[in-house]
């Protein structure tokens, strides 16, 4: 359901509210890397129309993928995996070996690159020589195994909650005020300039003290920069290298709680002044002397106006990826809890895949419970329409060998057209068990017909 829009008449009752008191406020740049040079130039191309789809469903899938597969069986490639040549090529070899045809590998973990980027600094942690590139390397061992290879770009998560980044390039150090601000700080940091030290630092010490639900540091989404960044991500990645696939994450807000920005909150202003009209805006500011009045005034807009930085992302970097590779499958990672995503994620990734702006949804379906993993994938069954449109992403770090099997059982029983693991990383490290016969060799052996 959308939230209704503001009227005119509306807008005067609230403004009569706040004057009354009857309305409670709720609390020079270094030198381009070489070039990979994995794939010649490529020139755009109209994106396919889709097809029709019965009425309440989403359209069937325009895309046809370079390699295809009758189920996806996938795994999520964690950065810390692809910092060196013997990583990333043993990576690909387990994956192989266990029959695993599908790998999703984080080229963009904190608003950093494991790959060759003139965009965004290289990451801390890969080491090797300056010309070693993680992606290019994946792409050529994985296709060299018939694996399908996609880039996995966090989107609004740009730094966690530690120590800051080295490289003055990163986002987080060159352009603070692009990052977001939760309303717990909005007040605090309103007047702050975001290179005073103190701006980062606070936004810094409220994720590390709440760590268990703020991931780190997070770029605004209704920041035109931070939206042109993403998109030259993309890209850049879609142009220049040889892709199977490019892989939202991180596409939405941290919560609702988020973005009280200084930049974030006037760019609301504008986006809604049009709906209310000049003077009823001007007049619910005035009567609160309060930079969050407008927001708390109408929070039905709010949320419609955070909604619509995600959307409206997903969609632009859609039909520019269409436009350039057709076949490069676009996909994203999606809390599978769809009123959650909506409400307090501004995630409506159901509306991306019935406007036909996302090729494939995967739901994290991160729980050991059977019965509500199955309600999860089949509700995401049904949006997607397609099953080639669903991937079930399956939380293997949380459960046991015998629950991520079960976990298999069941999207193949919702006819999914494929699962993901999360992650390699896990099943490789804590999650082994019997060096003899480890985690991702059992699942592939008692769930794929490897040897």
């Amino acid at each position: 359901m959308r939230p209704a829009r503001a009227t005119r008449g509306n807008a005067t009752t609230l403004t009569v509210l706040l004057l009354t008191g009857a309305c409670t406020l709720a609390g020079p740049p270094p030198a381009a890397p070489p070039e990979p040079a994995r794939r010649p130039p490529v020139q755009a191309q109209a994106p396919p129309a889709p097809e029709a789809a019965p009425a309440g469903r989403a359209p069937a899938p325009a895309f046809t993928p370079a390699r295809t597969f009758e189920e996806v069986r996938g795994l999520w490639v964690v950065r810390s995996t692809m910092t060196s040549e013997q990583e990333v090529r043993d990576m690909v070899e387990r994956a192989a070996a266990a029959g695993f045809n599908t790998v999703i590998v984080q080229v963009r973990g904190r608003a950093d690159a494991f790959y060759s980027s003139s965009l965004e600094p290289r990451a801390e942690t890969i080491t090797g020589p300056p010309d070693f590139d993680p992606l290019a390397l994946a792409v050529e061992e994985g296709h060299r195994r018939g694996l399908a290879v996609h880039a996995w770009v966090n989107t609004h998560l740009v730094w966690g909650s530690g120590a800051l980044p080295e490289s003055p390039r990163h986002l987080v150090n060159e352009h603070p005020e692009w990052l977001a601000v939760p309303e717990a700080l909005a007040l605090e940091l309103h007047d702050v300039d975001p290179r005073d030290e103190r701006f980062v630092a606070a936004l810094n010490r409220h994720a590390r003290e709440r760590s268990a639900t703020v991931e780190g540091l997070f770029s605004s989404p209704s920041h035109p920069e931070v939206q042109e960044r993403v998109y030259a991500v993309w890209m850049d990645l879609v142009e220049r290298y040889d892709l199977d696939g490019v892989h939202f994450d991180y596409v939405r807000f941290p919560s609702n709680q988020f973005d009280y920005s200084r930049g974030a909150l006037d760019r609301f202003r504008a986006w809604v002044a049009p709906r209310l009209g000049e003077d009823a805006s001007a007049q619910l500011e005035a009567a609160a002397g309060d930079p969050l009045a407008l927001v708390r005034a109408l929070p039905e807009e709010w949320d419609a106006f955070r909604r619509e930085q995600i959307t409206g992302l997903v969609e632009r970097i859609y039909h520019a990826v269409k436009a350039r590779r057709p076949e490069v499958v676009v996909s994203a990672a999606v809390v599978a809890d769809v009123s959650t995503a909506y409400t307090h994620r501004f995630q409506d990734w159901p509306r991306w895949l019935s406007e036909g702006i996302l090729d494939v949804a995967v739901p994290m379906a991160y729980t050991p419970d059977d019965r509500r993993f199955a309600t999860y994938i089949r509700t995401a069954r049904d949006a997607a329409g397609a099953r080639e449109r669903l991937w079930a992403g399956i939380g293997a770090y949380l459960d046991t060998l015998e629950g991520t099997l079960d976990k298999i059982d069941s999207a193949r029983g919702e006819d999914a057209g494929g699962v993901v693991l999360f992650s390699y990383d896990w099943a490789t490290g804590e999650g082994l068990g019997d060096p003899q016969s480890p985690f991702l060799r059992r699942v592939g052996r008692e769930r794929f017909g490897s040897r």
